[in-house]
């Protein structure tokens, strides 16, 4: 998506509920500078832009416009993504430091810590129809993470879970909250170390 493509939402009379306008973590976390360090590394489909882009991305979350924020997670291998311009495949794996991305910017001012919490959580399971998930309440599941706000990560490749074994992040320190513990259907998947990865339940929808 880029600052073009913000207008869409808003034309041809649609009503809202039945567009839905995403922005994926790498587009609002990374912009054309990034390419100088990460080179192929950073492609993806459509591709990272220039600041100017990026940041109508972020009005266009802050607005509304913009309804949910996903991270579009392809884990290519390294080797694969080091391949000439043309053969390399697009993507970037993205979930294990998608939130820690995304508390960075917060931290920044270019969200507010609930305005992620919204387009992460609560407007997916709405837009989606999902049936008890996205939000802290009695009688739904227990997808959680724990987090403290104070704390920051160094993303080093020895650290990430992957089976591609890199992350775009690799280097950077991300401020405003590392995850410290992974909740699945209320049991603790992750605390430091992978405990149980097989927690995991169908989704059901409200439909």
């Amino acid at each position: 998506m880029n600052s073009l493509s913000l207008m869409l939402p808003h034309a041809g009379g649609a009503a809202p509920e039945t567009i839905t306008a995403e922005a994926c973590v790498h587009h609002l976390f990374f912009n054309y500078d990034d390419y100088e360090m990460l080179g192929h590394k950073l492609k993806c489909n459509p591709s990272v832009k220039s600041s100017f882009h990026q940041e109508a991305l972020w009005r266009g979350v802050n607005e509304g416009i913009i309804d949910v924020i996903a991270t579009d997670h392809a884990p290519h291998l390294l080797e694969e993504k080091q391949n000439d311009y043309f053969a390399a495949p697009s993507g970037l794996p993205l979930v294990q430091h998608a939130l820690p991305a995304l508390l960075d910017m917060s931290s920044r001012g270019i969200f507010t810590p609930e305005m992620v919490v919204r387009k992460t959580s609560h407007a997916v399971a709405e837009r989606f129809q999902l049936k008890d998930r996205g939000y802290i309440r009695e009688g739904y599941w227990a997808d959680l993470v724990v987090i403290d706000p104070f704390s920051h990560q160094q993303i080093i490749r020895e650290d990430v879970a992957y089976k591609c074994g890199w992350s775009p992040f690799e280097g950077r320190i991300l401020s405003g909250g590392a995850v410290d513990m992974t909740l699945v259907n209320g049991h603790v998947i992750w605390n430091g170390r992978t405990i149980q990865q097989k927690y995991g339940l169908p989704l059901e929808f409200c439909r």
